[in-house]
């Protein structure tokens, strides 16, 4: 019976992936494309919408933790109502963001969509790794498999949102309002798809996360996960000005931005193979190694320098495979061990993760404005350039450097 279980868990691996695809399109949007939207379109200052994101993001010091202790608690039939509703708020907040005209200031209007958009994601991000620790643990190596489906449709639905404007632009002169429309049909296509899949977790008493902060091997993993995300949320906030107005290639941000999550995509379930292979860590440290080397190389381009940086989207995107994979799947199996319901320490989780996006918004965006940066102009003063360069690959670089230290000193349970 437990093996007949098992395989049918395994063959609704897919769902997952569905769900997860349309988590990601929820989040890149915001990071990537809401800012330069907002400034090009409404003239809202770069540096003031980096200082609202990362305080929308404070409020999650406290939303996460709540949002984790909910999930934990809620019985099969209300957590699917939750999630339910979440979905629609998800959805509904999408559309108000990059849809509707502003009925009032565009930053206020801004502030509230995303306010929205992100309670809504982060509790449907909690509680959807939180039940796949009960999930991959269920068969052997399961958390690195279900992993490997759940982050594979994930960054497959990033490729999505990252193209989905640029090919929209053909058909619609509002392509983000009608890619908005689209990611609501999607939402609703992939409730349906996991509805079967949630159910109340165990009842065993939840950890509290003081606890779970105090569990060394838990506590590095949140540093490890804290650190490592960052060099992806710099160059993440920056690509559009950087292929904009470094490489002087207006029109290639859909298509670059593909090709780096497709690559993502295609490399998470080889990495998974590697890591059953030869270990997670040796696979993680890999994968650093190369982004280290792909974020010198960013360093060195300039104006039309087009297909190195392709070159770099596919080595880059790549090892974002292996950080997307691994890296959540160790935590799980940690999890599995003191937090079996999961919900608190994936409310950490996605709170190290965020906070990386919401830190290199209020720090990049203003230092950028600040160099002489103007988003939407077709020239942009040297200094600003020097400054982006800077930004986008040395800081990484740096950050990078760190993580592999980090990751060196860190035991990873296989």
């Amino acid at each position: 019976m437990t093996t007949i279980a098992a395989v049918q868990g395994a063959e609704r691996f897919p769902a997952w992936s569905v769900f997860g695809a349309v988590l990601a399109a929820a989040g890149l949007p915001i990071y990537i494309s809401a800012p330069k939207f907002y400034a090009d379109s409404f003239g809202v200052s770069l540096a003031t919408l980096g200082a609202l994101l990362f305080a929308l993001r404070l409020f999650d010091v406290v939303q996460d933790p709540v949002l984790g202790w909910l999930a934990e608690r809620l019985g099969t039939r209300a957590k699917r109502l939750a999630v339910a509703i979440s979905g629609a708020a998800m959805a509904a907040a999408m559309v108000a963001l990059f849809g509707v005209t502003p009925p009032v200031a565009p930053l206020w209007w801004f502030a509230l969509t995303v306010t929205v958009l992100f309670t809504a994601y982060s509790f449907l991000t909690i509680a959807f790794y939180a039940q796949g620790v009960a999930r991959g643990a269920a068969t052997p190596d399961g958390h690195v498999r279900l992993a490997a489906w759940r982050e594979t449709g994930s960054l497959l639905g990033v490729c999505l949102a990252a193209v989905a404007p640029t090919l929209l632009l053909g058909l619609t002169d509002r392509p983000f309002a009608a890619f908005a429309w689209g990611f609501a049909a999607a939402t609703l296509a992939a409730l349906l798809l996991m509805a079967p899949e949630w159910s109340a977790t165990e009842r065993t008493a939840p950890m509290p996360m003081g606890r779970i902060l105090a569990d060394p091997p838990a506590r590095r993993l949140l540093i490890l996960a804290l650190v490592n995300a960052t060099p992806l949320a710099v160059t993440s906030t920056l690509f559009l000005f950087f292929v904009e107005t470094r490489l002087a290639a207006p029109g290639w941000e859909g298509p670059l931005l593909l090709l780096f999550f497709l690559s993502a995509a295609a490399a998470a379930p080889l990495w998974a193979i590697a890591a059953r292979r030869w270990g997670s860590k040796a696979a993680l440290l890999s994968a650093m190694v190369l982004a280290l080397i792909t974020f010198a190389w960013a360093a060195t381009l300039g104006a039309g320098d087009i297909a190195p940086f392709a070159a770099i989207c596919i080595l880059s995107g790549a090892t974002i495979g292996a950080d997307l994979t691994l890296l959540p799947a160790a935590f799980a199996r940690r999890m599995a061990v003191i937090s079996p319901i999961g919900g608190a320490g994936f409310g950490l989780w996605g709170l190290m993760n965020k906070f990386t996006l919401a830190f290199a918004a209020v720090t990049l965006l203003p230092l950028l404005e600040s160099s002489g940066f103007t988003s939407g102009t077709g020239t942009q003063p040297a200094a600003a350039l020097t400054t982006l360069t800077v930004l986008y690959a040395l800081v990484p670089s740096a950050l990078k450097l760190l993580a592999i230290a980090l990751l060196a000193l860190t035991r990873l349970e296989d």
